[in-house]
């Protein structure tokens, strides 16, 4: 619950309430509260409190506009000089107009004979989301394992890995021959329905139910994963994927996730502490 922002910092706070009772329809009533989140400019979450909600164990995000600032593709796109036609068809692909598959291989098509030395320069100056940093740090602290499951690319998130000490990254890889892009792809496409079997597939790697997995995105082709996770979080998503997604986060960066996952400041703000729930 923010309650002040300027252009230099937010101040954030938390409150949390647990009632006892049988809600008549919880559909129903957690489809009140997230309206009431949009009127209201502040983010509820209404969670069960089951010994899962406790214990989770395993975090993934998706990459683009929602650990990072920007779509790395229409970034790519800009430095290739087809920024406006990438730029249309991934926003058609976010909203859910077009298929995914066929807007991913149309887009990279586009980016051919693009020197590799754009991506390297793209990624060292990537723009990070408010609060990742301190997220992170408290999420490793605590035992979580994290991981980036991403309709984007290997290259960004390799790179995201060894900033922040990430364990898994899952995206699509670019084909480079000769320090070029050729347009073409390496693999299976990461889309939506494959980011839902990643996320069953770490939750087996890592030997936990598949409750105490949590998933953060804001694009379409994260639904399935936000359905597949015990906790799924709409991070400041379209008006869609916010409407569908049971949780989310709209008012405060990244880092709001710890609130959601029942963490105290006492222990987000002192690496000293013991676990503090």
């Amino acid at each position: 619950v923010p309650l002040e922002e300027t252009a230099e910092s937010r101040t954030k706070s938390c409150v949390e309430f647990s009632v006892r009772g049988n809600p008549r329809d919880v559909s129903e009533m957690q489809s009140l509260f997230m309206k009431l989140s949009g009127s209201e400019d502040f983010d509820i979450s209404l969670q069960e409190d089951t010994m899962y909600r406790r214990c989770r164990r395993l975090v993934c995000f998706d990459m683009d506009s929602t650990l990072i600032e920007t779509e790395v593709i229409d970034e790519l796109a800009m430095r290739a000089g087809v920024g406006d036609k990438v730029k249309a068809i991934t926003e058609r692909a976010m909203r859910g107009e077009i298929d995914f598959d066929e807007s991913f291989r149309e887009r990279v098509s586009l980016l051919k004979g693009l020197d590799e030395s754009v991506m390297r320069d793209i990624a060292e100056h990537l723009p990070v989301t408010e609060g990742v940093g301190r997220m992170m740090e408290v999420l490793k602290r605590a035992g979580f394992k994290t991981a980036i499951l991403s309709g984007g690319f290997t290259y960004f998130g390799n790179y995201l890995k060894q900033k922040f000490g990430i364990d898994y990254v899952y995206a699509n890889e670019l084909e480079i021959v000769d320090g070029k892009l050729t347009g073409r792809y390496v693999g299976e496409i990461v889309n939506g329905r494959r980011k839902a079997e990643l996320l069953r597939l770490l939750a087996q790697v890592e030997n936990i139910d598949i409750a105490q997995t949590i998933a953060v995105g804001d694009g379409a082709n994260d639904l399935p994963m936000l359905a597949t996770a015990g906790l799924g979080i709409a991070f400041h998503a379209k008006p869609k994927v916010k409407a569908t997604a049971g949780q989310s986060i709209s008012t405060i960066g990244l880092d709001g996730v710890l609130y959601f996952i029942g963490f105290k400041d006492s222990f987000i703000s002192d690496g000293s502490k013991s676990k503090n729930y």
